[in-house]
C-alpha cells in the first residue's frame, strides 16, 4: 500500500481506535526483512524495532509491536525507493503529525528514532 493510499484511509476514519486499529492491520502488510541481512535495531524506541535499505533503496522493517509495526510499515511507505539525500529533504515528522494517530509520547519518541536513523542514512 502506498502512503497516499494509506492517507486517504486514513483521513476517512474518525474514530480514534479505529484509526489506530487501522495502523496494526498496516503492520500485517510489511515484507520480511530478507534473510541474511542485517538490519540495523532503532535506538529510542520502547519496542525492539529493524530497519534494513538494500542498494535500489528497498526498505524493510519489523518491530515487536503491533502498533509500532503499523507505523513503521506508515514511515517506510514514505521513503520507500527514495535515496537518502531525498529523505534527508523530506518532512516526514509533520507527515505523522498531519496523520493525527493521537501516539502517546513513547511512541512519539520511537517515531522520532525512526526518521532520525532514516534521515542518517
Amino acid at each position: 500500500m502506498t502512503y497516499d493510499e494509506i492517507k486517504n484511509i486514513l483521513s476517512q476514519i474518525t474514530d480514534p481506535v479505529e484509526r489506530l486499529e487501522f495502523v496494526m492491520d498496516i503492520g500485517k502488510s510489511l515484507a520480511p526483512i530478507p534473510e541474511g541481512m542485517n538490519p540495523c535495531e532503532i535506538k529510542g524506541c520502547a519496542s525492539r524495532v529493524e530497519i534494513y535499505r538494500d542498494a535500489d533503496n528497498n526498505y524493510f522493517g519489523t518491530a515487536d509491536s503491533a502498533i509500532v509495526r503499523g507505523l513503521v510499515a506508515i514511515i517506510l511507505s514514505m521513503v520507500q525507493g527514495k535515496s537518502p539525500d531525498e529523505i534527508k529533504g523530506m518532512n516526514l515528522e509533520n507527515e505523522i503529525a498531519a496523520l493525527d494517530l493521537q501516539l502517546g509520547a513513547g511512541r512519539m519518541n520511537g517515531v522520532h528514532g525512526i526518521i532520525s536513523f532514516l534521515k542518517g542514512l
